[in-house]
């Protein structure tokens, strides 16, 4: 029994939003992408699609299985590009943007294991939590998270990343703890750049405005707040999973936490026009920060430290 059947047909089918764009893309018959999908299901013993007339939309079982097909894809995708790139020496001026605590605690090591590795490859970092110009200022690459607003660029998913809503003991021991999204307005929230906290809810991305008396701009000094107990945060999971570990923060509201993409981002708008080296890092970035602890709360098979040497 081959496992991998259908899978290929019905990520597509999703992704295209019909059998006929995906029998196409796929370069078959939509009657072939059909018999794939039914003895998929059938193997699974369970409906993953809604077919009618007008449209094809996922089932609750479907959504799960189409989030873990779709990674592996993209897994296949990265695998695929490594090899075949390795096979050019990367070479030139490869310009980094990132943000600040992110950059300096992922990219940057995963970087400098590329250039060291790379010897006719230089490197020149930006960490900065600002959205730099990047046609003006010249990168070649550029780490963001959250939603991407500039479309006339090429964006690649690298990762998902997770918001923990967080507070410290003494907090919630005076002020409670909050167990649904309506009790955060009565909690003092640490506002940093976006007044706005996201949650999934019901499978949804729902978007809630908080209130507190504390705004700034800076990861760091929320954290530093939080720990201190001047209210609720919320943050990605490289600034607080070391905390929660160690007891000195606790997490709440965990079922509705979000997932927050990482992207890489490039001034050029296809893949085949963009240079060796950064093609190669954006896949061994990919892989990297999807066996990194911390960035997923259930990861793929871990990679060792010496496969991903390997890769470089």
């Amino acid at each position: 029994m081959n496992r991998w059947s259908g899978v290929e047909e019905f990520v597509e089918v999703v992704n295209c939003g019909s059998f006929t764009a995906a029998a196409r893309k796929l370069g078959v018959s939509t009657s072939h992408v059909s018999r794939q999908i039914d003895a998929l299901e059938h193997r699974l013993s369970t409906r993953l699609l809604y077919r009618t007339t007008r449209q094809v939309t996922l089932t609750e079982m479907g959504k799960v299985y189409f989030d873990h097909c779709n990674q592996l894809l993209d897994g296949f995708s990265d695998a695929e590009a490594i090899v075949t790139q390795l096979q050019t020496q990367p070479q030139g001026l490869l310009k980094i943007t990132a943000p600040a605590v992110f950059g300096e605690k992922y990219i940057a090591p995963l970087a400098n294991e590329f250039i060291r590795n790379h010897p006719k490859l230089s490197v020149e970092f930006h960490f900065s939590n600002q959205v730099m110009d990047m046609i003006h200022d010249g990168y070649d690459l550029a780490i963001r998270t959250g939603i991407l607003k500039d479309s006339t660029l090429m964006a690649r998913r690298l990762a998902p990343r997770q918001l923990y809503v967080v507070a410290s003991g003494d907090y919630l021991k005076e002020f409670g703890t909050p167990t649904s999204l309506d009790d955060i307005q009565h909690h003092d929230c640490l506002i940093g750049t976006l007044d706005t906290w996201s949650f999934q809810n019901d499978g949804l991305l729902t978007q809630m405005k908080v209130k507190g008396r504390w705004h700034g701009n800076s990861g760091t000094a929320i954290l530093d707040a939080a720990l201190r107990g001047l209210g609720l945060a919320q943050l990605p999971d490289y600034y607080v999973i070391d905390k929660i570990r160690r007891g000195e923060l606790v997490t709440v509201l965990d079922e509705f936490r979000s997932l927050i993409r990482v992207c890489g981002q490039s001034t050029l708008t296809t893949d085949i026009s963009l240079p060796k080296s950064v093609c190669l890092l954006i896949s061994s970035a990919s892989v990297f920060l999807n066996t990194f602890p911390g960035l997923k709360k259930k990861r793929l098979k871990s990679l060792r430290r010496s496969k991903l040497d390997a890769l470089f």
